[in-house]
């Protein structure tokens, strides 16, 4: 079983589009996928398919209840762990337990046998319990980053945090890759392509080949509740992640 977080110290990123899109595209290929919302925000909650919430993760991270117990199907071989708002008392409390950093890892464990795919949507806020739970139960981290100087700062603040959970957590841990989000190397922005040869100067190998570029069926999709495959079969936005799902895999 591969646990994946898709992280990135600020938000707008892509970071909950990118677990959506990919869960969709692992499930359709025929893995088992469970999609963690660890984010107060909701979001990927909101773009699934509606389950019952009151069976969500804080209740995990409150110890009333296990992982397997509130996942819920949202789809062939895809399931959820919701997201409420009940998460941001939830967490504040989490921090203040000196094992929270494994409580996500002691969650997922015995979910091998069910599960192919664990994809974990992270909060963007900075020292968050829950992104650090979350990169210490990870066997790989992926960041969704924009080609802008604030998105640059934030993966490198990411890496930097991974380095820290690998040293004091989780020496598993290894950072899957980056990959550009409202990107494409056909868009006439020269200033865009300028940060992403600066990024690929910097960090190397680490950067994805397959960029995501802007559509507007990603929006239409997710206020639908429905996926790619169902909304806009014949996207670009499909196209772009289905090659980020293989470029993934491929990575793992």
């Amino acid at each position: 079983m591969e646990v994946f977080t898709f992280a990135l110290r600020k938000g707008g990123t892509g970071k909950t589009t990118s677990v959506w899109a990919v869960g969709n595209c692992l499930a359709q290929s025929g893995y088992r996928v469970l999609m963690v919302d660890a984010d107060a925000q909701a979001n990927l909650t909101r773009c699934l398919p509606p389950v019952d919430y009151s069976q969500n993760l804080t209740l995990v991270v409150d110890g009333k209840a296990t992982l397997p117990d509130v996942m819920k199907p949202v789809g062939n071989n895809l399931w959820l762990v919701a997201a409420t708002e009940s998460l941001v008392v939830a967490e504040k409390v989490l921090g203040a337990d000196l094992a929270y950093p494994l409580l996500l890892k002691k969650a997922i464990k015995g979910l091998a046998k069910h599960i192919d795919y664990v994809l974990i949507d992270s909060p963007p806020s900075p020292n968050s319990p829950l992104t650090i739970a979350a990169l210490t139960a990870s066997t790989k981290v992926f960041v969704p980053a924009q080609p802008e100087v604030f998105s640059f700062d934030g993966v490198q603040s990411l890496l930097e945090l991974t380095e820290k959970i690998q040293d004091s957590y989780n020496p598993e841990l290894a950072v899957g890759g980056i990959f550009l989000t409202k990107y494409s190397p056909s868009y006439r922005r020269s200033l865009h392509h300028a940060f992403v040869k600066k990024m690929r100067e910097k960090f190397g190998n680490l950067v994805m080949e397959t960029s995501i570029r802007d559509n507007v069926a990603i929006a239409e999709a997710q206020v639908q509740r429905q996926s790619l495959y169902q909304a806009a079969p014949q996207s670009n936005a499909l196209v772009d992640y289905e090659a980020l799902t293989r470029e993934i895999i491929a990575r793992s």
